[in-house]
């Protein structure tokens, strides 16, 4: 399960520091000290924190050779702001130039978060490696990823960056490399390589690895608002931001790189009776229920429990894909359509994509992207799937759906006998997929994002039920911690407060464990006191897993 990520804002100069503005606006749940009409708005937030910008310019290692576009905004309770900002230089992204300015509630300088605080200057923007050469370098990876494959309509174009992610600022190719499988579904890897000595850097997936009624796969009869259109009903949602779903005809995107030429279709379902579909997978409608229905639990989470309207903060809803590719074992988000999509499944190792955690998990890679932007590698690549698993698990449990009661198993519902265990993940003790790391240890970078996720699981779950031995929902479980101490839970709501407030204030794009364990005890003490029986827990929940 993956995503595709991009950054989209409009540019505003102030001060000689030029800064961009997205459409944005988040509201953190603190204890309120402030009437609504006294806050700060967005524009105000912006225009302080370019004030701090141009005053505090040398200090955030800022030039005449940089600029900067806001990101996103939260305005808490109490008037205080945060602005994140991405950074260019000589108009090149810098992969890791993302920073966070945390402001008082009479817009004073408080303090910054940094993905990285290394000088951004560099002798020549010009590389010594031609764009032909990054890209045949990436094709050549992406075949290499799928040894004995035949790969069709493979392209690959660079793109010049600065990288601030792996060490000394340097210009560097970053290149998407896409094709399709023998079966026609899309693979693709991103590939970095030094643009001055042609090495490799580094390289992950581009694909992340989601009122009427309708009888779904996984759910039982489910309720769903619908939109009437003459004498039939639209499976869209107007409550909530216009979300539909809509069948890909088990076709597949044609793109190029990140430019699709051709989409897979999305043709809205519809119906007679607004009584949809009859819960048998062989009923195509039947999957487009469960995948409207985990859309809406979704959209539900995060605006009861943390006030977030939509995946962008903006009101606006995303649509499904459902029936795409042939046999395709996959879910993913894509933000360059705002869209989730949901593979059949082969049948033998999964069935259908739908299910509420994989929709949660999915559409969670939307949230990530819009705010901390955690780079889809090494550790924080683990914490981008540890997000999408923790809030997927939540999401799940938010649903209070007696066919599908909330767990710590991440795609029950969908794995097959064929994959010889009954989920894809464990987040009480990660280990028993075989793959996934329960602890930290030096070598977590080197692990795919999907298992080195398993330590940011494992400090989720025990943050939220504790240590040892539990029954849930009639599921057992057993979580032990790699320092042998006792660690008493403080519940799943807690939880997404903490996770929620230290992605979208604290982390940044380059968020290792040890920065998200600063992170989450800057939430923590945010939310509940810095001498809070909370912040205790999430200090001694990371001790748990050997991140100190």
């Amino acid at each position: 399960m993956s995503r595709i990520r991009t950054v989209r804002g409009s540019r505003l100069g102030i001060a000689g520091v030029a800064v961009t503005g997205t459409a944005a606006l988040l509201a953190a749940t603190l204890s309120p000290t402030a009437l609504a009409e006294d806050l700060p708005t967005r524009a105000d937030a912006i225009e302080s924190a370019g004030t701090v910008l141009t005053d505090r310019a040398a200090e955030l290692g800022l030039t005449s050779a940089q600029e900067t576009k806001v990101r996103d905004v939260v305005i808490d309770e109490d008037g205080t702001r945060h602005v994140r900002y991405d950074r260019t230089y000589h108009r090149l992204p810098v992969l890791g130039g993302d920073f966070v300015l945390h402001l008082n509630p009479d817009g004073t300088y408080r303090g910054t978060s940094r993905a990285t605080r290394s000088e951004l200057s560099l002798a020549t923007v010009t590389p010594k490696v031609t764009a032909p050469k990054a890209a045949d370098l990436a094709a050549s990876l992406l075949r290499a990823a799928h040894l004995g494959e035949t790969l069709k309509k493979l392209t690959a174009k660079p793109r010049l960056v600065v990288d601030a992610l792996h060490g000394a600022p340097k210009l560097a190719w970053q290149t998407d490399a896409v094709a399709h499988d023998e079966l026609g579904n899309p693979v693709g890897r991103t590939v970095l390589t030094d643009a001055t000595t042609g090495d490799r850097i580094d390289a992950w997936d581009t694909l992340e690895s989601a009122s009427g009624d309708g009888k779904s796969l996984y759910g039982g009869t489910v309720p769903l608002e619908t939109t009437k259109s003459g004498s039939t009903y639209q499976l869209k949602d107007a409550t909530r931001g216009g979300t539909y779903t809509g069948d890909a005809a088990n076709k597949t995107d044609q793109c190029l790189l990140t430019i699709c030429l051709t989409r897979a279709p999305a043709t809205v379902f519809t119906d007679t009776d607004n009584h949809w579909a009859s819960g048998a997978a062989t009923d195509r409608a039947t999957a487009a229920v469960d995948a409207q229905y985990g859309t809406d639990v979704t959209w539900d989470y995060y605006k009861d429990v943390h006030g977030r309207s939509g995946i962008a903060g903006d009101g606006k809803g995303s649509f499904n894909r459902v029936h795409y590719g042939k046999a395709y074992n996959n879910a993913f988000w894509d933000d360059n359509c705002f869209c989730m999509t949901y593979g059949d499944g082969d049948g033998k190792v999964m069935g259908p994509l739908v299910s509420l955690d994989v929709a949660g998990h999915e559409m969670s890679h939307g949230v990530t992207s819009k705010t901390a932007a955690l780079t889809y590698s090494g550790e924080s690549g683990g914490l981008n799937e540890a997000t999408s698993d923790i809030f997927g698990t939540l999401v799940e449990f938010h649903a209070n759906n007696a066919e599908d009661p909330g767990d710590w198993l991440i795609g029950e519902k969908v794995v097959r006998s064929g994959l010889g265990r009954e989920a894809l993940r464990f987040m009480d003790k990660p280990s028993k997929d075989g793959k996934s790391a329960d602890c930290w240890s030096e070598e977590l970078a080197d692990l795919d994002v999907h298992y080195s996720s398993g330590v940011g699981n494992h400090f989720a779950y025990l943050l939220a039920e504790g240590s040892g031995d539990k029954t849930l929902n009639g599921v057992s479980y057993t979580s032990p911690t790699c320092d042998d101490s006792t660690v008493t839970g403080i519940g799943r709501a807690k939880l997404g407060k903490i996770w929620y407030r230290a992605l979208t204030v604290y982390m940044t794009s380059s968020t290792n464990y040890a920065g998200a364990r600063t992170a989450t005890l800057n939430a923590a003490g945010d939310l509940y006191g810095g001498d809070s029986a909370e912040r205790k827990a999430v200090a001694a929940a990371w001790s748990a897993v050997g991140v100190s």
